[in-house]
């Protein structure tokens, strides 16, 4: 097929939607907190709403695709994150904002399930890997401005006079006096608009999916979760996204806890210095693979990430402000690598094997919910602790697995036995 370059955009496009509304909640937590009056364990609600839907969506929505097609499920999907923000933009309460992060997730796993093989065919399937970088580092772009749009916004609305700004103004008679974050959220209906109008009016091929990537039936799921390997590389996904949004999510609230500093500001700016050398760690992680073996890689990364964790946590501001967007760095690799070790690990029903790992996304609902509990019980500092645990499983996983397929290296062009 000709590639289509107008899809290849949209499909970037729909990236950079996508990080730009799932990432943002790392650095609205204080300003929700103290809104609300949350707890700790009523704040770790917050991502575990959101992700939660990625465990209860991501199976069925492969099924859903293969049968209503792309078009119709990606138009779903934005009207359910257009009603989510909309919702809450409307009616600014706790529980209405627990049900649209839940309606949001569940049109971001819907899209996360699409869009993939919608690349693949309209980019080519000669260019699918590059494209999947390219795809990546929009992605990584988004999560990195979302908290400094969330910035701008905020002070913005919080300054007296308010600022002459347009878009400032406009929020400010639609923004609660008291809420100026929840722009962030006015700011998502639009673009969910947006990009639910521009689906309606685009025509997409047909997507031919190959042998491997059709999602089974149900029956073929639960066969899959009677192997071990299945089950150990599911919690291996289960770790990472529960890593990475157990320390995203808590990075604002941290540093305004033990250093002092501003969720709008430092927090803001830490939280896209998170995202952003997740991004850049991502290319030194392709240069790597070329020379290592994956489990290597991922080994050393999973080994960094907790030394830097150890002087982030108990280190002084300096240390905080340094660790954090190391530790995004550090995380950059880890769930390709993890994805990758696991579809190589099994000779067929990789279709059904992708959704049951995207189920694991769910551990980003979980992990940030118990360290959540934990801070209301001994305190923030202690319960991000947790994400001990996550990475010495990731690292014992990179030990454990034997993938049917090794990654190519470019020394093992004269080993073949290698």
């Amino acid at each position: 097929m000709k590639r289509n370059y107008y899809l290849i955009i949209l499909i970037f496009l729909i990236f950079f939607a996508i990080s730009f509304l799932t990432n943002i909640l790392g650095s609205i937590n204080p300003n929700v907190s103290d809104s609300f009056r949350l707890t700790g364990t009523m704040t770790g609600m917050l991502p575990f709403s959101f992700f939660i839907a990625y465990g209860i969506m991501s199976i069925p929505a492969g099924m859903l695709i293969q049968k209503y097609q792309e078009k119709k499920s990606l138009t779903l999907a934005w009207i359910l994150s257009f009603s989510g923000a909309l919702l809450f933009s409307l009616f600014p309460v706790f529980p209405v904002f627990l049900c649209s992060l839940f309606m949001i997730g569940s049109g971001m796993a819907i899209m996360q399930v699409a869009i993939y093989p919608l690349l693949r065919v309209s980019g080519g399937e000669e260019h699918f890997a590059f494209n999947s970088v390219i795809a990546q580092l929009v992605f990584g772009a988004a999560s990195f401005l979302s908290p400094f749009v969330y910035s701008y916004l905020v002070l913005g609305l919080g300054a007296r006079p308010v600022s002459e700004d347009f878009l400032i103004r406009v929020m400010a008679n639609l923004t609660p006096l008291e809420l100026p974050w929840v722009s962030i959220y006015l700011l998502f209906t639009l673009i969910s608009l947006f990009m639910l109008a521009t689906i309606l009016l685009t025509r997409f091929p047909k997507v031919e999916l190959k042998e491997e990537e059709i999602v089974g039936p149900w029956q073929t799921h639960v066969e899959l979760f009677k192997q071990k390997k299945v089950i150990l590389f599911f919690f291996g996904i289960f770790c990472y996204v529960g890593t990475e949004q157990g320390i995203a999510n808590w990075i604002s609230e941290f540093l305004r806890t033990y250093h002092g500093l501003t969720p709008e500001i430092e927090g803001a700016k830490t939280v896209g210095l998170f995202w952003g050398m997740m991004t850049i760690g991502c290319f030194l992680g392709l240069g790597l693979l070329k020379l290592l073996d994956s489990k290597v890689v991922l080994r050393i990364f999973t080994l960094a990430a907790l030394i830097i964790l150890t002087f982030t946590l108990f280190g002084n501001v300096r240390l905080a402000l340094f660790g954090f967007p190391a530790l995004g760095f550090c995380l950059s690799v880890m769930y390709a690598v993890i994805f990758s070790l696991a579809l190589n690990s099994v000779t067929k029903s990789h279709g059904s094997f992708s959704g049951i790992l995207c189920t694991g996304i769910a551990g980003g609902a979980l992990i940030s919910l118990l360290i959540g509990k934990l801070k209301d019980m001994i305190g923030l500092q202690a319960g991000m602790t947790v994400i001990y645990f996550t990475l010495a499983y990731i690292l014992i996983l990179s030990i454990w697995a034997k993938p049917i397929v090794k990654n190519k290296l470019i020394i093992r062009k004269s080993h073949p036995e290698s």
